[in-house]
């Protein structure tokens, strides 16, 4: 009956409106809730830049991401932006750091940026956010979470850095040049050279980071300088060398030591055994 038509008219008007009102807003909330991705190479050149473009899109700070790659599983509604280095961005952000923060603030992002986790390079512009607001003091807030989160990120990048102060060792490959193999899981190459640097200045030496290929290199009475090996170059640096000094420290280290003493369970605590594939005495 009329009743009935009416009844349909009806649920047909109010189905219509309710779909498309619906579908708006769902549309207009995932236009809101899209997340802008930043990613950049893993080098402190490319992540500086990496800020710089972020900072400069003002899209809001709630509102964009960085992050390092290669990048894992994607995740939904993120629009993702492959940022490239560029050393005129990259003077410009270290000089706003230095200027407006402070050279302390420096120090720990750059040995912030020299770790091995993924949400560093987020993390680093949080507290260039938190930075620019407090000014110099900002490294002293470690009750806001993000300088809480960069002071962890330094502590354990130095801390690595210390260790392979002390754990690497050389052997003189020909050319009477000294070459020490590491593997760290953070980028620590830049932090443990100026040691080898004031204490072998005028020694030819080489350290070299077989995970990442890159090497820092030392001339005689030179500066050092920070490079990247090919395969080819790695194969001809890793042969095995006839140095004398090997036999010799591996028999000092093994004349000092007092059976009666010993303790494996310390020793892993001191030297971790992830340290010990490249050092002379564990060989």
């Amino acid at each position: 009956g009329l009743g009935d038509v009416y009844k349909r008219q009806h649920c047909r008007r109010f189905f219509e409106n309710f779909v498309w009102t619906d579908v708006i807003f769902v549309i207009f909330c995932i236009l809101e809730a899209i997340m802008t991705v930043f990613t950049c190479e893993d080098n402190f050149d490319a992540m500086m830049t990496c800020v710089y473009e972020a900072w400069a899109s003002r899209l809001g700070h709630s509102n964009i991401k960085l992050n390092t790659e290669p990048i894992g599983n994607l995740e939904l509604f993120c629009d993702y932006r492959h940022v490239d280095a560029d050393p005129d961005k990259t003077a410009s952000v270290v000089r706003s750091i230095k200027s407006k923060i402070s050279y302390q603030a420096y120090i720990m992002i750059y040995e912030a940026a020299m770790s091995n986790v993924e949400d560093k390079l987020d993390t680093i512009y949080r507290f260039m956010v938190a930075g620019f607001h407090y000014g110099a003091h900002v490294v002293d807030f470690l009750q806001e979470p993000v300088v809480m989160r960069m002071f962890e990120l330094k502590r354990k990048v130095g801390n690595e850095a210390h260790f392979h102060v002390e754990f690497i060792r050389f052997a003189n490959m020909p050319g009477d040049v000294l070459v020490g193999h590491i593997e760290p899981k953070s980028n620590v190459l830049t932090l443990v050279a100026p040691h080898f640097s004031d204490r072998l200045p005028s020694e030819n030496w080489m350290i070299i980071d077989d995970k990442r290929f890159i090497a820092v290199v030392h001339p005689a009475d030179q500066d050092y300088y920070l490079t990247t090996l090919s395969k080819e170059e790695m194969d001809r640096l890793s042969i095995q060398t006839d140095d004398p000094f090997i036999d010799l420290w591996k028999d000092f280290f093994n004349t000092i030591g007092i059976k009666e003493r010993e303790n494996h369970q310390c020793q892993r605590n001191l030297m971790p055994l992830w340290y010990r594939k490249h050092m002379t005495e564990f060989q």
